[in-house]
């Protein structure tokens, strides 16, 4: 197994170019609005980062509306780009960028709503379980096919959809590094940058030799122990026409693992539910009345629980 790649600067690197995506993508959520096209909101998305200081990209910028954040009705690679479906009201919305900046790569999931959603509310509060079962399962060096198993097992559990299968090699995630490759920044060939393309082939074939792979999936090419060095990894989910994903930057080391950065747009609405609900629990507890318990009645026979008589006849 390979030694761990990356210094701390570089790691710092990394989470710039983590952190600018991350926000470009929150201001081009406060900027969308019932009638955007995914078009439009892609060319937002890419306008702000290359503004923000991207000078190439691992892919182009992807939007997904409605029912297309659970990619229903998927059957080509094409169908992944923007296309001309329009936000509503009510509508979920996934935006998805991969900027570089000097060599280091970023790859982050943003997922939103427009108004009122229920079923993504209770999406985006689940994702959290994620989070936290890839973590513990790379932490204990399981191999890549078997962590993707156990979020399938989870995304079952909770009576959802997988619907990263339904990326090309149906990917959860993949190696990450800093591109060295020449050629022409900026410039992309079926939605991927052309020097990542040179960086991912030349990583595919050394990966191969040693028997591991840098795309994560459920085949036998990822039955291997975590490689050590920064992974994007992108669990997506749905339920029926809504879904939703978060992508972002996992740290790999000979013997550890953590995630790059915690502070993060979903890591952050965690905490803040989790904080909120703290806080109106003990709110609840502190105003709650104080009853006396009423007294025993003496020479009074107990009334047997209901649940035990339906048991016991």
């Amino acid at each position: 197994m390979p030694s761990f790649p990356f210094g701390e600067h570089d790691l710092a690197r990394f989470r710039e170019t983590q952190q600018l995506a991350y926000d470009c993508a929150e201001e081009v959520a406060a900027w969308i609005e019932p009638g955007v096209t995914e078009r439009q909101a892609t060319a937002e998305l890419r306008r702000r980062l290359v503004a923000a200081g991207v000078q190439d990209f691992f892919h182009v910028p992807f939007a997904w509306f409605g029912d297309r954040t659970a990619f229903r009705h998927f059957r080509t690679p094409l169908q992944f780009f923007a296309g001309n479906r329009r936000l509503e009201e009510g509508m979920p919305y996934v935006l998805d960028c991969a900027p570089v900046v000097d060599g280091y790569t970023a790859d982050i999931g943003y997922g939103g709503k427009v108004g009122e959603n229920p079923v993504w509310e209770r999406l985006a509060a689940d994702l959290k379980v994620y989070r936290e079962l890839i973590l513990a399962e790379v932490r204990a060096r399981r191999p890549l096919d078997e962590v993707y198993a156990a979020v399938d097992a989870q995304i079952a559990e909770h009576g959802y959809d997988n619907r990263h299968r339904v990326y090309p090699g149906r990917v959860i995630g993949h190696q990450v590094t800093r591109t060295t490759a020449r050629g022409p920044a900026g410039v992309t060939l079926f939605g991927f940058g052309v020097r990542t393309l040179q960086t991912l082939g030349r990583e595919l074939v050394s990966e191969r030799l040693h028997g591991r792979s840098p795309l994560w999936a459920d085949g036998r090419s990822s039955r291997h122990a975590p490689t050590p060095g920064l992974w994007a990894v992108e669990p997506h989910i749905a339920f029926r026409g809504v879904g939703i994903k978060f992508e972002e930057l996992l740290v790999v080391t000979g013997d550890d693992a953590y995630w790059l950065d915690d502070d993060l747009p979903h890591v952050r609405r965690w905490t803040a539910t989790a904080t909120a609900t703290a806080t109106a629990t003990a709110t609840a507890t502190a105003t709650a009345p104080v009853t006396a318990e009423p007294a025993a009645i003496k020479d009074e026979p107990t009334a047997e629980p209901t649940a035990t008589k339906e048991l016991t006849r």
